[in-house]
């Protein structure tokens, strides 16, 4: 396929499923928090705005949650598919930390998951509540599990190599490494500011349509208020993280910022634009800021970090790519905190609600979040190549000996299934988007039974009049 190989391909592969995969659970974790949310103001304010945007929302965190699930399924068959080498060697680690989610996240997920969406005329409202909050720690748990995994391949800790294969000697180094609590803290904030945006977007493109409910004011208003408070929260948990990487993973920082060597007493300027060239081993056509990538990255004037040129040609990650996806995520942080701002302004204006230009910026921001995050996550993965743990075992020797022609032919059935699958599914969540919220949704309990009407048994549900005749 295209000359490729069978590691390039089964890294396509991965990748194309985890892009597709990592935008549902970061939906469902903002979403579930919003919902918590909105339920916790209904329940002290009584306003039945609150209520309605809490029965429209959860049917879009549904149909988003079921997408995540069947998405990550794939993904966890992936590890033993093509990377069964890196399954034997490390399993011992990722194995557990995987089960560990299954064991706390899906089963307090599993447990509330019903009685939330489906139990809100048929249990209390203090256990209703109680189940929303369940469901939201459940994602914030399996995004603790999940990244504890990760950020182990990225800087792993507590492990020995004993006859080949990697054996944990103390857990509590393993999960806590010293990449986790900034990647967790910075996947979380990224995961509300998505949804931020999707749930300010939808706000956004109902008002430009002519639908000013106070629901859809309601909508923006928060979304914007979230987008306000927690894009400045990413800048500063942003620039930390770059230092635990420039600490753990220079070569990653230095590919990220095209930067091949240094010259004696001087400063590091940021490259604004360029097009890294790896061969050459320089960065073509390069926009520069003197002295400012110093700055940033090691706070002083004259500071230096090392250069690509310091790493063996066989070390190296693909900095092309690399600094691209970088600056994309970075520049799409700074229109969120641009469009933040924005609101704030138009709020003290009293033309929130009313700024065309401001409400179709925010409408062709809903998807930025999304993009920022996969972004991001190119960054993080591809800045760690030629590593599949950092450091430890490379990624070449964690791949399956499969052929490229079986590689190839099951990537296209996955980009196939994924576009009629996944594209069926988004088609019709945009579709409850689009419908907006109405009020008084879900209000009635069905048919009108209260709770000592409900049959014991399901088939003393069916009724007494059904036509023979229709069997």
């Amino acid at each position: 396929m295209l000359g490729l190989t069978a590691l390039e391909l089964a890294r396509i592969q991965f990748g194309f499923t985890i892009s597709f995969h990592i935008i549902f659970p970061a939906i469902t974790i903002g979403l579930a928090s919003y919902l918590a949310v909105l339920e916790g103001l209904w329940l002290w304010k009584k306003d039945t705005v609150y209520r309605d945007l809490y029965h429209f929302w959860s049917k879009i965190f549904a149909v988003n949650f079921a997408m995540g699930v069947v998405s990550g399924l794939v993904m966890a068959y992936q590890f033993g598919t093509n990377w069964s080498y890196f399954s034997s060697f490390a399993g011992s680690i990722t194995g557990p930390l995987l089960a560990y989610e299954v064991l706390t996240a899906f089963f307090l997920e599993a447990g509330f998951l019903g009685v939330m969406l489906f139990g809100w005329n048929r249990v209390g409202p203090g256990l209703h509540f109680f189940a929303t909050i369940m469901v939201a720690l459940g994602t914030l748990v399996s995004a603790t599990w999940i990244l504890a995994s990760n950020s182990w391949m990225q800087t792993p800790q507590g492990y020995e190599i004993i006859n080949g294969v990697v054996v944990p000697v103390d857990w509590f180094k393993v999960i806590f490494n010293p990449s986790f609590p900034y990647r967790l803290a910075h996947m979380t904030v990224a995961a509300f500011l998505a949804t931020a945006l999707f749930v300010g977007a939808s706000g956004a493109w109902h008002l430009l349509r002519g639908n000013d409910t106070p629901r859809v004011r309601t909508m923006l208003s928060m979304a914007m208020w979230m987008l306000l408070i927690v894009a400045p929260i990413q800048i500063f948990i942003g620039d930390i993280h770059g230092l635990n990487t420039l600490k753990y993973q220079p070569a990653k920082i230095a590919a990220m910022e095209g930067h091949w060597e240094n010259t004696p007493g001087e400063g590091v300027p940021l490259i604004l634009f360029g097009m890294p060239d790896m061969e050459a081993e320089t960065t073509r056509y390069a926009v520069e800021i003197p002295h400012l990538g110093s700055l940033i990255l090691t706070h002083e004037w004259n500071g230096q970090f090392p250069g690509l040129k310091e790493f063996a040609r066989e070390d190296r990650p693909n900095s092309l790519v690399v600094f691209w996806s970088f600056r994309i995520m970075v520049g799409l942080g700074v229109l969120m905190l641009v469009l933040g701002v924005w609101s704030l302004w138009l709020r003290w204006r009293g033309g929130l609600f009313r700024s065309k230009l401001f409400l179709r910026f925010a409408m062709w921001m809903g998807p930025a979040g999304l993009i920022a995050i996969l972004a991001g996550w190119f960054t993080t993965e591809i800045g760690r190549q030629p590593w599949i743990v950092y450091g430890v075992m490379r990624t070449k020797d964690a791949v399956s000996n499969h052929s490229a022609l079986v590689l190839s032919t099951t990537l296209i059935v996955f980009i196939v299934m994924y576009a009629i699958v996944f594209g069926t599914g988004i088609s019709y969540m945009l579709k409850l988007v689009a419908k907006g919220p109405h009020p008084g949704e879900d209000e009635a309990p069905p048919h009108d039974l209260d709770q000592s009407q409900r049959p014991a048994r399901p088939l003393s549900a069916a009724p007494d009049d059904i036509d023979p005749s229709l069997y």
